[in-house]
């Protein structure tokens, strides 16, 4: 003790070296753990760096950069977009807002009675008091509970396909087919249902319709035109196309004229291309007799005749945003 008195001071520096050179040494650890783990991360970010930039497409480099190519790019995603809105317009239902039973008997019977007119404006045939499929509906003045929404949306869609068929002067109109949406349709004929289904996907909703008419080749390619050019989002799914003197069954499901001959039975005539007071369905062409070798002459390739065309047509409806 007398010794420590002696060099008090020696022995308090001592043991605040001892004191100093401990605590560097816990900040020397200290700082060589944070070093340590920063180098992990560096490391783990090099080699996430060196991943991308392995990757087709890289992120770029100096010279170009991907990532401002990526954005500018998703800009035009963007604008093209918003440019095809104006092909995706919903149908307007038939009527709009709020529907009851008055409501959508009245509107069902104004839509039809509308349709029969232009379809004889623009000389377009029908079957004798057609009902656009409508049939088990017309006599109406009640529905079925929960059916009045999908009738309507139904009945829009169905007005906006024939007015388009009638806009390219198509012969005649067969049908049109639709899905059953309410237990009044379980009573209707069966030629005015189809039996697809609607399909619902991630972006919209797919309703089949199946429309069966008769005309030239020019005015197919009419209807499908004003179908690809319309603001409603019309998909064609298929065609079936068979002269219209030849056997009606197309194998569809839900043909209303399944092995009946071209026409209607007992159908007092019809206006346009078909001619004759009494209708009667186009007969084939016998073949032309072979030209005799070395005798000049045209001989005819392509003869123009009346088609039946089938048509299976979804109407696409988006569902709202999320």
């Amino acid at each position: 003790m007398s010794w420590i008195k002696r060099n008090l001071f020696f022995v308090v520096g001592s043991a605040v070296a001892i004191a100093l050179l401990g605590a560097g040494g816990f900040y020397i650890y200290k700082d060589l753990t944070r070093n340590s783990e920063a180098s992990e991360k560096l490391n783990e970010i090099y080699g996430t760096l060196k991943t991308l930039q392995s990757q087709t497409p890289a992120p770029g480099n100096e010279k170009i950069n991907n990532t401002t190519i990526a954005k500018a790019q998703e800009q035009q995603v963007q604008k093209w977009i918003a440019s095809t809105r104006n092909y995706f317009q919903p149908v307007p239902t038939i009527p709009s807002g709020t529907v009851t039973s008055e409501a959508f008997a009245s509107a069902l019977r104004r839509t039809i009675d509308l349709l029969q007119r232009e379809a004889d404006a623009a000389n377009v045939t029908l079957p004798p008091k057609y009902d656009f499929s409508f049939s088990a509906q017309r006599p109406l003045v009640k529905f079925a509970a929960g059916s009045l929404e999908p009738l309507a949306t139904e009945l829009g869609e169905i007005k906006a396909i024939a007015e388009l068929i009638f806009s390219t002067r198509i012969n005649a109109l067969d049908s049109i087919q639709r899905i059953r949406v309410s237990e009044d349709d379980l009573q209707g004929p069966q030629g005015d249902y189809t039996d697809r289904q609607a399909v619902t996907n991630d972006l919209a909703v797919l309703t089949p319709y199946v429309v069966t008419f008769r005309c030239f080749t020019p005015e197919l390619s009419r209807v499908i035109s004003t179908f690809a050019t319309s603001s409603n989002a019309f998909l064609i799914k298929s065609i079936n196309v068979l002269p219209a003197g030849a056997a009606t069954g197309t194998g569809m499901p839900g043909d209303p004229n399944m092995g009946v001959p071209g026409g209607y039975p007992g159908m007092p005539g019809m206006p346009g291309r078909y001619g004759g007071e009494g209708f009667v369905p186009p007969q084939p062409t016998p073949a032309a007799p072979p030209t005799a070798a070395g005798r000049g002459g045209l001989q005819t390739v392509l003869k123009e005749q009346l088609l039946r065309v089938t048509m299976e047509v979804e109407v696409l409806k988006l569902l709202p945003k999320t």
